[in-house]
């Protein structure tokens, strides 16, 4: 099955590019709302269901264990930009488990943040894994590791007891298996494992209703979800698509982003969850049709859906700053709904 064209880049009159891919929405039962193109292929989810992964860092008891509110929680879920207050947070995450930077496995990398790179290097600095746009995760991990008494060395194994916990909350979350015969290597070294985007929007519909989930693990999703939409920078900076989609929906979506044209998220107020991947692994493309169906969803908010589809809609300007042309919802997006 070919995917359908998501979206489109015009220069002019013309469409210069197009991003095919697939999407879906749908509720906690597994019931679709709506689709489009090949949703019940496996993909890789990547950072776009850290919210799952954080799970344990409040089923376990950690996060009360250590006192963590939103800030630290929407952070346990993030895929920051390097900037100073998300490096800050890391290494308060750390410490509180009395522990420091040396025991992350993620690796480093520069900041994604542009400003911040530029800040990091005129200090005559060199990135640290704490700028790694993943480590709000795996100190998040470190901490529930800590608080359960599990040795954290190794953590990032998929034969690490920590995993494979993580592995059953995935399984639990999505319906679908997560086998270590079937898994890839995550940028930050974690394991990611293959599955539909059915699978995943029901994955996230459950965690926004809390249907089809045990008591204790569907008030842990609630606060997981709560968290990062009431402190959306810390998921993942500013000017990132996430944290504005979630400041425009002021707590009633939640949105979260993934490598290789990935996004997932949730409309808790009409029991919804979405996932859609873009073929080409696209971030522009991702993006823009996250935007364009969140505005579908929301269609009976005239003043939202306005403004989520606005944000769809992406001006391409030349070197002198004129416009030329734009990234755009293709057909099939302007009419979902």
């Amino acid at each position: 099955m070919t995917n359908p064209i998501l979206v489109e880049i015009t220069r002019g009159p013309k469409v210069e590019s197009r991003h095919h891919g697939a999407f879906v929405v749908a509720d906690a039962d597994g019931k679709v709302v709506r689709a489009a193109g090949a949703v019940d292929v496996p993909i890789f989810p990547r950072s776009a269901v850290k919210a799952m992964q954080a799970l344990l860092l409040v089923e376990t008891g950690a996060a009360d264990k250590f006192g963590l509110g939103n800030a630290e929680l929407a952070f346990a879920q993030a895929s920051h930009s390097g900037e100073p207050g998300h490096v800050d947070m890391a290494e308060k995450l750390l410490a509180l488990a009395g522990l420091n930077e040396q025991n992350l496995e993620c690796g480093s990398h520069w900041p994604t943040r542009h400003s911040a790179t530029i800040e990091l290097a005129r200090a005559g600095k060199e990135p640290s894994q704490l700028h790694n746009n993943c480590s709000g995760k795996h100190a998040g991990f470190l901490c529930t590791c800590v608080k359960c008494g599990i040795a954290p060395k190794g953590y990032i194994r998929h034969d690490h007891e920590f995993q494979a916990m993580v592995r059953g909350v995935m399984e639990n979350v999505t319906g679908h298996p997560h086998t270590v015969d079937c898994f890839g290597s995550d940028g930050c070294g974690i394991p990611t494992y293959p599955a539909p985007l059915t699978a995943l929007a029901c994955g996230f519909a459950r965690m926004a209703t809390g249907n089809g989930l045990a008591r204790e693990r569907a008030s842990a999703a609630t606060r997981i979800l709560n968290a990062g939409m009431d402190k959306p920078w810390f998921v993942a900076g500013t000017n990132r698509c996430c944290t504005d989609l979630m400041e425009i929906g002021a707590g009633r979506l939640y949105a979260k982003g993934g490598a290789e044209g990935v996004y997932c998220g949730a409309v808790p107020e009409l029991g919804l969850g979405i996932a859609l991947k873009i073929d080409d692994g696209s971030e522009r493309g991702a993006e823009s049709a996250m935007c364009a169906v969140l505005g579908s969803i929301f269609a009976n908010d005239e003043s939202l859906s306005a403004k989520l589809g606005s944000k769809a809609i992406r001006v391409i300007s030349n070197r002198k700053g004129s416009a030329v042309g734009e990234t755009r919802p293709a057909e099939i997006l302007q009419l979902s709904g």
